[in-house]
């Protein structure tokens, strides 16, 4: 298949424009955090009330038939909720229901689970809210507007991350916090209550943002589930698309038990490099998580995984790289995200040149592969793929750069 003279995709990556960040490193901690994954209880931890937004529909219904009350007055709280352009956010927002109702959940339930700190637009139009959680920490969840009428929030299911990519501004912060599942879903609320008006629909979400959504899997696929519930807030689950760097039993399980799309963050075609870049594969390497892709899908039908491919210049680049990711990839239903590194104060890497980047998604294609070349959108408010987070006084350190790389470094 002959390569197509595809158009030339083109981006900004203004170093300069970034916020200044400190590049210091802590002293070498444990790789991966041994916080204990939340409750799925829907309390909030500051007081006895209720938080809605922690419950999918079955819960709620039992909770309001606890309190006394009709099934179907649950129905009516789940839209108040999530749909008729509602999102209610406060208590004299839940229009429709009946006093004795209303007065009810005022006393025993709350509706919000973020309050907005600040919300920075980027010169592409790209927004990035700052969201404070109840208990201190902020994560950061961005909007990413597009000519053709799609409008994506890309949201955060963790404060940090213990993934420790060593391309991912999010991963010098360490895991400090899980997202509870009502942390998760009001990030979908807020956009749509924020920025439906200005542009449109708010129709697809990615868990791309803060964190492994794999590593807080209950919350996240309890969250999405509620995103795509028919009565709630109603995403296709073909537009909600969850990505992992590669734990690979909870990849199982999310095939299993979620019919949203799946985005595996690859990002090397040796295990070498990616033992190095990405540490998880220390533990679940190419062949164990490709090998499982392979057995999950094949019986699947009308499903393709997306591999996102971040691209380091001199470390993942090469067209010997795009040819083994050609033959990694044979049996798995699949698309290819070719992403440009996004720099960050303290960084090690470098982007891969433009045209660099269009001999290799060449390559690819003429491979039979189906290829996209993901352009940069808000990196001048550093809310660029791998840009988010502040880490602050303590961060995970830097791994040990493998000899035959350090020139290119």
């Amino acid at each position: 298949m002959a390569a197509q003279a595809l158009p030339f995709l083109r981006w900004s990556r203004s170093a300069a424009s970034l916020r200044a960040r400190s590049s210091t490193t802590a002293a070498p901690h444990r790789l991966f955090s041994t916080l204990r994954r939340p409750s799925a209880a829907a309390r909030c931890e500051a007081g006895s009330k209720v938080m809605l937004k922690g419950m999918d529909y079955s819960e709620l219904e039992n909770w309001v038939q606890a309190q006394g009350f009709r099934p179907g007055q649950a129905t009516m709280l789940w839209k108040c909720l999530y749909g008729h352009n509602v999102w209610a956010h406060c208590h004299d927002e839940l229009t429709g229901l009946n006093k004795d109702f209303r007065k009810m959940i005022t006393e025993r339930a709350d509706l919000r689970a973020l309050t907005v700190k600040d919300i920075l637009t980027a010169t592409d139009g790209t927004r990035k809210i700052l969201f404070s959680l109840e208990d201190g920490p902020v994560i950061e969840t961005v909007i990413i507007p597009c000519a053709r009428g799609r409008t994506t929030v890309c949201v955060s299911s963790q404060v940090g991350c213990a993934m420790n990519c060593q391309f991912c501004f999010t991963g010098r912060m360490g895991l400090r916090k899980h997202l509870s599942t009502a942390e998760i879903v009001e990030q979908a609320v807020f956009a749509r209550r924020l920025f439906s008006d200005e542009f449109g629909a708010i129709t697809n979400v990615v868990f791309m943002g803060m964190g492994e959504p794999f590593h807080n899997i209950d919350n996240v696929m309890k969250a999405s589930a509620i995103m795509v519930d028919d009565q709630g807030l109603h995403f296709s689950p073909r537009k909600v698309t969850v990505s992992t760097s590669g734990l690979v039993p909870q990849l199982k399980r999310f095939l299993c038990e979620s019919n949203c799309s799946l985005a595996v963050s690859l990002n090397a075609t040796t295990d070498e490099v990616r033992n190095w870049i990405m540490p998880i594969n220390r533990k679940y390497n190419l062949n164990l998580l490709l090998g499982t892709l392979r057995e999950e899908l094949c019986h699947r039908k009308n499903y393709r995984v997306l591999f996102e491919y971040v691209m380091l210049s001199g470390v993942n680049d090469s067209m010997d790289d795009a040819k083994r990711l050609i033959e990694l990839v044979q049996g798995i239903p699949c698309k290819i995200n070719l992403i440009s590194f996004n720099p960050h104060s303290g960084s090690q890497f470098k982007p891969t040149p433009d045209e660099k980047i269009i001999e290799f998604r060449n390559i690819l294609i003429q491979g039979g592969l189906i290829v996209f070349v993901r352009l940069s959108r808000g990196d001048d408010q550093m809310a660029a793929c791998g840009q988010l987070g502040e880490p602050g006084d303590y961060q995970l350190p830097l791994l040990r750069v493998p000899e035959k790389f350090q020139v290119a470094l």
